[in-house]
């Protein structure tokens, strides 16, 4: 005999209002109308219609996929959101209500979800406002690419439709036109696009859940009501689902969102309503690196949560959608949405950066090392020229991030500022200028500390092989190339950091060999530096992650590790001429 799923409710046909109730005490911003239980509309308790001058935001529809919509009503995000029962379009009277309460002379921006009771009661309730003397627009959310259009019906409305609210409201809140805003939010209805996978069926309060998914099963490209997947399929690990997934959104064939390699997205992983955390978070941590290396996009954003759940369902989508400044601007903006993640915003550091060392490790003699109180003229010429390097690398940040978007995992620039930030810091207080073996160990020991992945410990690597070669009085030009292929198994012409810093060693050491001046094989190997890097464009990467992109892809821009390894050795260069000439 099949029960009712178990459940922490009263009355089954009381969830809705009930919810509602307990999120308007949680959050003192949220409001609802008096008009229950025909009436359900959340609104935002700060405005009122006859003082209201800015387009309101509306969106809603069946309950049941809490926290959407209801959960993204504050400042920045919707104004109201529609309540209707579980998996049940709202009623006329109850859209209309929301509309009355909330919309001013700016007018009001309807989103809705794909869905047939959605369009026809949004839509006749949109129709009975215009004739009130409301200004009305109206946009549809269709992001679902598990299922071809069918018929009339078009594409299910899914957890995309929460980034357009977004888009929408932030756009609102800057004071745009409803047009303009109406504009804003069809732009990205259609550069998104969301594909769901589901290990159980939801259950509906006070009804028996279906066992239409057996032991080790799981659904492809559900939809949000409990109705079957488009597939069914043996449970596989997550980032195999995944993988899948991504193709489907991605597909150049069915063409549902205008995302290319090279372009920039947003991603959202959303949990279905019973899927821990953890889960989420190991789907996410496997599609960001697919969306890099295997579809060769620029991730600027990830959001993970519960968004638009099914009720109780096991499971995720992923919703991918293509970014611009301007909408990464509006998904930064500021919301006082219960629900939108505030935390995500601006550029994303690098995943991962080095465990602190102990701080008696950091000193490597008896007495810490200090900044003399006078400099030599080898300390001064060694203070502007690291100075010099370390700015270059900071001016230089946002193109590496952008080169590095396209060939790499896109925190080139932020890494190499991050390490010469540290340099500048350290070199106030810290490094023994009028003796240049222990200074460049320093820089090491900054590099080490702050910066991460494989430039960071290259860059550290570097720095003691010249510390060790400046020890021992040996020739020392040739420690980057020595170094750097020895750990790192790179080598000239492979597309990396030594296609500058080879050709600079090469040109410094025949310089002086000729017998040039110091100075003078200096600026020339410099040159060398910035030819080399700038011939990046020209070759196929053969190690680090640019050996994942196409090369049509890396024709197009310079390598970023070369570029930043040549722009600090020119400035660096200059500065010592400059400083020797001024001399």
């Amino acid at each position: 005999m099949a029960f009712p799923a178990k459940k922490l409710i009263n009355d089954p046909n009381d969830v809705v209002t009930e919810f509602i109730e307990g999120l308007v005490e949680t959050y003192p911003g949220l409001q609802y109308l008096d008009g229950f239980p025909s009436v359900k509309v959340v609104l935002r308790a700060d405005i009122s219609r006859a003082t209201y001058d800015k387009v309101a935001i509306i969106s809603g529809g069946g309950s049941g996929h809490e926290p959407a919509h209801a959960g993204f009503v504050g400042e920045g995000m919707l104004t109201a959101a529609i309540c209707g029962d579980v998996f049940t379009s709202p009623q006329v009277d109850s859209i209309l209500a929301g509309i009355r309460a909330v919309t001013g002379p700016m007018g009001c921006l309807l989103i809705v979800t794909n869905y047939t009771g959605d369009r026809l009661n949004f839509g006749l309730a949109a129709e009975q406002a215009k004739s009130e003397g409301f200004k009305i627009e109206t946009v549809i959310v269709g992001d679902d690419c598990a299922l071809p259009p069918r018929g009339i019906a078009g594409r299910r409305g899914l957890a995309g439709t929460i980034l357009v609210n977004k888009v929408a409201g932030a756009a609102a809140a800057a004071g745009l036109s409803l047009a303009d805003v109406a504009a804003e939010a069809k732009r990205v209805s259609q550069m998104v696009g969301t594909m769901g996978v589901a290990l159980s069926v939801c259950t509906v309060p006070g009804q028996v859940a279906s066992d239409r998914l057996g032991p080790g099963k799981m659904e492809l490209g559900l939809g949000i009501h409990g109705e079957p997947g488009a597939a069914m399929a043996d449970i596989q690990p997550v980032e195999v689902v995944v993988s899948h997934v991504l193709k489907q959104i991605l597909s150049a064939e069915t063409g549902y969102v205008p995302i290319s390699r090279g372009n920039s997205v947003v991603l959202m992983v959303n949990g279905l309503g019973s899927t821990p955390a953890m889960e989420l978070m190991i789907a996410a941590g496997k599609v960001v690196p697919q969306l890099q290396l295997e579809h060769g996009l620029a991730v600027d954003r990830v959001y993970t949560g519960s968004f638009m759940t099914s009720l109780d369902m096991a499971g995720f989508s992923i919703s991918i959608m293509k970014a611009d400044q301007a909408i990464l601007q509006r998904l930064d903006a500021l919301t006082k949405a219960p629900y939108w993640p505030v935390g995500v915003d601006g550029n994303r550091p690098p995943a991962k950066i080095p465990v602190p060392l102990p701080l008696s490790s950091l000193a490597k003699h008896d007495e810490p090392l200090s900044r003399p109180d006078q400099l030599n003229k080898q300390g001064h010429i060694l203070e502007v020229a690291i100075e010099a390097a370390a700015n270059a690398v900071i001016d230089l940040r946002d193109s590496l991030n952008e080169w590095d978007s396209k060939v790499g995992d896109g925190d080139c620039g932020l890494t190499m500022h991050r390490g010469a930030m540290a340099i500048l810091a350290d070199m106030k207080k810290f490094y023994p200028l009028n003796d240049a073996a222990e200074t460049v160990n320093e820089i090491g020991s900054s590099i080490g500390r702050v910066m991460g992945g494989t430039s960071g410990i290259i860059y550290h690597i570097l720095c003691k092989a010249a510390y060790a070669k400046l020890k021992s009085n040996r020739q020392s030009v040739v420690t980057a190339k020595q170094s750097a292929s020895e750990y790192g198994g790179a080598r000239a012409g492979y597309r990396t950091f030594l296609d500058a810093l080879i050709p600079a060693s090469t040109v410094l050491q025949e310089r002086l060999n000729a017998g040039d001046d110091p100075c003078t094989a200096f600026i020339l190997s410099s040159e060398a530096a910035l030819a080399g890097a700038e011939s990046t464009k020209q070759m196929q990467a053969q190690a680090g992650r640019s050996s994942y992109v196409s090369g049509e892809i890396l024709a197009s821009v310079p390598d970023p590790g070369a570029m930043g390894a040549a722009s600090w050795y020119r400035a660096a260069a200059l500065a010592v001429k400059d400083k020797l000439q001024t001399s």
